[in-house]
């Protein structure tokens, strides 16, 4: 028996307009599969739109941020708010960008015991901080990252990523969608 999507119904491919079926099936051409999240927000094919559209301005840019940052602030800000699918799928994509298969795994547990850099702590302290306790967020915090050398448009990131992903949380604990079983191993052991 096929693994559920979602609570909710998920459309046929074959009924979606052309630009959603159509990302859906480049996005299973490049990684081999689709990921569940594309099944679950296609049934909304204008929220489906703007969900990736900001999904990719946060996420596909490499100013202020690199990459493996972005995910990194995805996976521990995901793990505090219990979202099994965004820390397993993007743990993945983090493993791949960080090109550390240790990584993922380590932020999900405990990013304070994390191989990462002092600057990186900074970053998701502050990340993990607005997606818990948002309202206690301060001046001093904005000053802690501008410390770490974080100028204004890298910080607006942090908490922008942080408050997409608080969403796509929210919305994975709403449909009750898993994550795709391919995922746990992306990025685990080397291709050869």
């Amino acid at each position: 028996m096929p693994e559920r999507i979602s609570r909710f119904t998920i459309p046929d491919l074959a009924d979606l307009p052309v630009d959603v079926r159509d990302r859906i099936l480049a996005v299973q051409e490049k990684a081999g599969f689709v990921p569940n999240v594309f099944l679950m927000l296609a049934r909304r094919p204008a929220e489906f739109r703007a969900f990736f559209d900001y999904h990719d301005t946060l996420m596909e840019k490499d100013a202020g941020l690199t990459k493996a940052e972005r995910e990194m602030i995805v996976v521990a800000t995901s793990a505090a708010g219990q979202c099994l699918y965004c820390v397993i799928a993007h743990g993945a994509v983090l493993r791949i960008r960080a090109k550390n298969p240790r990584i993922a795994d380590q932020l999900a547990a405990n990013y304070r015991k994390a191989e990462i850099t002092p600057r990186q702590r900074a970053m998701l302290d502050f990340a993990v901080k607005l997606s818990t306790r948002g309202g206690e967020i301060e001046d001093a915090d904005i000053e802690a990252l501008r410390a770490h050398g974080f100028d204004d448009e890298a910080i607006w990131d942090i908490g922008a990523i942080t408050a997409f992903f608080s969403m796509s949380n929210r919305l994975v604990h709403l449909t009750g969608t898993p994550p795709n079983e391919p995922f746990y191993l992306m990025g685990r052991v080397p291709k050869g």
